[in-house]
């Protein structure tokens, strides 16, 4: 039997009767959509009409995505969930989920355990007032704080190429059991995981998968702990092999995410206004050429896992709010390589950015004292990762955006 010939594809190209070529469209390529042109110049000459077609598209999928699967990978059974979805960068996830891990009920769970919903931080009366701890409460915050500061270290140094998130996720959610504590992402908003892993193009909220970490991987590990009625909230990245400490751009964007930590942190004490944090932050970023992640910000966190006040990352924001001792609040800038803004997952939880460069975050709990502050989740002598050489760059200079 002859095999069939295949029909000449029509060009794309506004009024344009000819065949097309083989020529693409390359932000289709990315949206999973087929349009040929038959030349170079008809593509340009079309593509203030064409351009169209991908708003058109955009919005449609995230209105009513289309219900595909992709096939499971025979020798694994692993498998793409979201094939047809226009990815920024190279990182896929990789189910199925390993199914939601438990935790003993002889450790006191948070109110959003059973059913997702934390009814706590719902209150509308009040939910600006910014929580003044007394000394016990401070001292609740301290002991979680440490913990939580345990538990990222183990986890931390588990991580090295082949080790899946999902593991990651397994070893953060025994090291919490035994510390008679609960994982607090874990049904936090129906969060599946016990903790947050963040590789590459990912800002924050990544799901832990059967991904296996590569050489050459940054990746973000955020815990939070709730013990004994407190909560305590860490993150920081770190680099996977010795490809990610070599790569010029990786340990700009992580070293860069780290400095603005550590310098808005000094700022904090009584009198700090909330929205000062951001200037800083900001303006260190663009001195390394990276931007600052506006979507997310710092946030207040005590018997409540999310509260006032919020503590935004950029400058010229409009926080409300003074700085008072026996408060207690998290920092957490997100900087990225390329641009500041970012886009959400199917999952309705894991946020990428944009153009699909590279993000790093750090953050620490911090509680202010009567002089100062405290960080509560400083690291230990013995912490895994810290600081590495920005390539190119001599210690104390700055690039000519600082200004």
């Amino acid at each position: 039997m002859a095999a069939e010939v295949a029909a000449p594809r029509k060009c794309f190209g506004t009024e344009c009767a000819k065949d097309a070529g083989s020529l693409q469209c390359p932000t289709c390529l990315k949206m999973g959509l087929d349009s040929f042109f038959c030349s170079q110049d008809c593509f340009k000459r079309s593509w203030s009409d064409h351009k169209a077609l991908h708003k058109k598209s955009n919005f449609l999928t995230n209105l009513f995505p289309p219900k595909v699967v992709s096939e499971p990978d025979p020798a694994t059974g692993n498998y793409n969930p979201f094939p047809s979805f226009g990815f920024t960068g190279s990182l896929r996830p990789l189910y199925p989920l390993s199914p939601m891990r438990t935790v003993p009920k002889s450790i006191p769970h948070p109110d959003y355990a059973k059913d997702g919903i934390p009814r706590s931080e719902q209150k509308f009366v009040g939910r600006h007032n910014i929580t003044i701890l007394n000394k016990a409460e401070q001292e609740g915050m301290r002991k979680v704080c440490r913990l939580a500061r345990e538990v990222l270290d183990i986890a931390a140094r588990e991580l090295k190429p082949g080790v899946t998130t999902d593991y990651i996720d397994e070893v953060v959610h025994k090291a919490c059991v035994e510390r008679n504590s609960y994982p607090s992402p874990l049904n936090y908003v129906h969060f599946p995981k016990s903790v947050c892993t963040s590789i590459n193009e990912t800002i924050c909220h990544g799901i832990p998968d059967q991904r296996p970490l590569e050489d050459g991987d940054i990746i973000n590990i955020d815990v939070t702990l709730y013990h004994e009625g407190f909560h305590g909230d860490i993150n920081e990245t770190y680099y996977v092999g010795e490809k990610a400490r070599s790569n010029a751009d990786s340990v700009r964007v992580v070293e860069t995410a780290r400095e603005c930590l550590d310098k808005s942190i000094e700022l904090v004490k009584p009198g700090m206004l909330f929205r000062d944090p951001g200037n800083v932050i900001e303006k260190h970023a663009k001195s390394r050429n990276c931007s600052v992640v506006k979507t997310y910000c710092g946030h207040g966190i005590n018997q409540l896992f999310h509260c006032a006040p919020n503590v935004p990352h950029y400058a010229k924001n409009k926080a409300v709010g003074t700085a008072k001792p026996g408060m207690c609040f998290t920092i957490e800038p997100m900087i990225n390589v390329g641009t500041h803004r970012d886009r959400l997952w199917p999952d309705d939880w894991t946020s990428t950015t944009a153009d699909g460069s590279l993000s790093a975050q750090f953050e620490h709990t911090l509680l202010v004292t009567e002089d100062g502050v405290e960080v509560l989740t400083a690291r230990l002598s013995d912490s895994p990762g810290g600081p590495i050489p920005i390539p190119g760059l001599e210690e104390g200079s700055e690039s000519k955006t600082d200004a």
